[in-house]
Order: structure tokens, then C-alpha cells, then sequence
């Protein structure tokens, strides 16, 4: 988990600042087409990182730095090469300078449009009212695509969510990644039912876990698996609290039951909710209040 700290800090932080300085802020153009190539490149690296950052690791509201200070640096380092001319002769440095340039808008390039392409998707959806109340709640495993949703290679759980909820500076949780449960802004939020219809599965009796330690013999911990009214999917609600979960097989439920608490149980790095909809063991997309949530989206409740 450390290395995914520091991969996090690297790719998110360290490595934008210093393209932006080292390419641009800094950085020698001999003429527009050079500059032009710089400021595509860093633009698709920004996108990437925008809409696949975790953003609630390093900070909500930072993401919007990848926006506003890329556009002071575009424009400043701009009337820097106004003057020069659009093209010209390249050396044989030059040329190398520029083919890595072409490079890292290929690869980039193709990053971003992976990431908007799990924005949306064409599958029919089931719709439900989001589990949670009181809060501004944060999508980090989220989409159609395996670049925002890490779930999306595993069919059944291919169009499932991971929730954290963000506090009033855009963290969710006090520290990078503490031990204690009670630090994480979800832990103990209260979990209502998404939809009518009847709980298929419940278990309400195993351990919450000190992160990171896990469960992987269980691996949704305790958790709540419901048929909804009016769809032949199957909702499961996964890693809730130890003794907290209030429904039992065969019971009835209403929108907005109480269901039970967010916990840490079952194979999970931290608590937060999952969520996924599954019908004949293939993963269903889920819409609440008709949106299609993705990585870096916030339900504001």
C-alpha cells in the first residue's frame, strides 16, 4: 500500500509539476510547432490524470489544480514563442526531443479516450435510489473500463462501485491511510435500501478488519443481497459493520429501509461501500437519480 502511495503522489503531483516546468515554464522552443506539440502532450496527460486520478487519497479539490494552473502556464510560456516561427529546421536532438513528444501524446492520447469512453455505456441499467444519506460521497472505482473501475475486467462485478465519502476539505479520511477505523469519514455511515423488493442473502456476523489486514476467504464480508422490484437483477451491498446489519433472508424491504452501517469486513483495503447489480452472473450498470456514476464523481446527499 505504501508503493501505491508514492505511485499516487508520483503521477499526480510530482510528475505534472514537473513536465510543466521542465517542457514549458522552463523549457527552450525553437519554434510554434515545437511548443505546440509540448502543450498537446501535457493537455492529454492533465485529461488522463484528471478523470483517473483518486482524488479523495490527495485531495477532492486539487484536481482542479491540473486545470486552471496548466492554462497560466500555457499562456505565459506562450508570449515566450509568439514571436518565433511556426516551423522550422529540426537537429538531430531536436528530432529525438520531438519524436518522445509524439510519443507521450500517443500514449496519453489514448489514455484519455479510454477514460471517456468508460463514461457512458449503451447496456440497459437498473435504476436506484443511492444507499446513502447526509453527505458528499465520492465514486473511486467506477465505469466501463478497467482504467477507471478496476472491476470492470471481472464480468459479474463489471459495472460495480467503490464509495468513500469525502469531509469538508475533499479527503476521506483524516491522514493518508491510518489504522484506525473511526478516521475514515464512511465508517459507520448508515446504509438504506436502494430499491423495493425482498433480501435474498444477508450475513451480519464477521469481523471488521484494521487496515490493511483483509478477509479474502469472504470476500463482500458482511453484506446485504436484494431482488429488486421490477428488475431480474440481483443487488448485493458489500464490507458492512459487524452486528449492524438489520435485514435477514426472505424479508421485504421499501426504498430507504435501514439496512445497517458501512463497515470494514470480507477482502477490503478500507471501509467504504460496494456496490453491484448482477443478472445471470453478468454485471448490470446501476443509474442513481439517472446518472451513470464513474470514478471522481460526488453524490452530494
Amino acid at each position: 500500500m505504501t508503493l501505491a502511495i508514492i505511485q499516487l503522489i508520483v503521477f499526480q503531483f510530482v510528475l505534472p509539476a514537473t513536465l510543466l516546468s521542465l517542457l514549458l515554464w522552463k523549457g527552450t522552443h525553437h519554434c510554434k510547432l515545437h511548443w505546440l506539440v509540448h502543450v498537446v502532450a501535457l493537455s492529454m496527460y492533465m485529461t488522463w490524470i484528471f478523470l483517473t486520478g483518486r482524488w479523495d487519497w490527495l485531495g477532492y479539490y486539487f484536481r482542479y489544480l491540473w486545470v486552471v494552473l496548466p492554462l497560466v502556464v500555457f499562456y505565459l510560456s506562450w508570449r515566450k514563442v509568439r514571436h518565433l516561427p511556426f516551423r522550422s529546421g529540426f537537429t538531430r536532438s531536436q528530432k529525438w526531443s520531438f519524436a518522445l513528444d509524439g510519443f507521450l501524446l500517443t500514449v496519453f492520447g489514448l489514455y484519455s479516450l479510454f477514460a471517456l469512453s468508460s463514461l457512458t455505456t449503451e447496456d440497459e441499467a437498473i435504476e436506484l435510489v443511492f444507499p446513502l444519506e447526509d453527505g458528499h460521497y465520492y465514486v473511486g472505482q467506477g465505469g466501463n473500463h478497467p482504467m477507471m473501475n478496476y472491476h470492470n475486467a471481472y464480468l459479474p462485478q463489471q459495472y460495480a462501485l467503490d464509495v468513500t465519502q469525502l469531509n469538508a476539505f475533499g479527503f476521506r479520511t483524516k491522514g493518508i491511510y491510518p489504522s484506525e477505523l473511526e478516521k475514515y469519514e464512511i465508517y459507520g455511515a448508515e446504509l438504506y435500501s436502494p430499491c423495493t423488493g425482498e433480501v435474498l442473502e444477508a450475513r451480519n456476523d464477521l469481523p471488521d478488519y484494521t487496515p490493511p489486514e483483509s478477509d479474502p476467504t469472504h470476500p463482500e464480508g458482511n453484506y446485504v443481497a436484494l431482488s429488486c422490484v421490477g428488475s431480474e437483477a440481483i443487488v448485493f451491498i458489500a464490507h458492512m459493520q459487524e452486528g449492524t446489519v438489520q435485514v435477514e433472508e426472505g424479508m421485504s424491504v421499501e426504498v430507504g429501509d435501514f439496512l445497517g452501517l458501512i463497515g470494514n469486513s470480507g477482502n477490503t483495503t478500507e471501509p467504504h461501500l460496494h456496490i453491484h447489480a448482477e443478472k445471470d452472473g453478468v454485471g448490470v450498470p446501476m443509474r442513481f437519480a439517472g446518472k451513470f456514476l464513474v470514478r471522481n464523481s460526488v453524490v452530494r446527499r
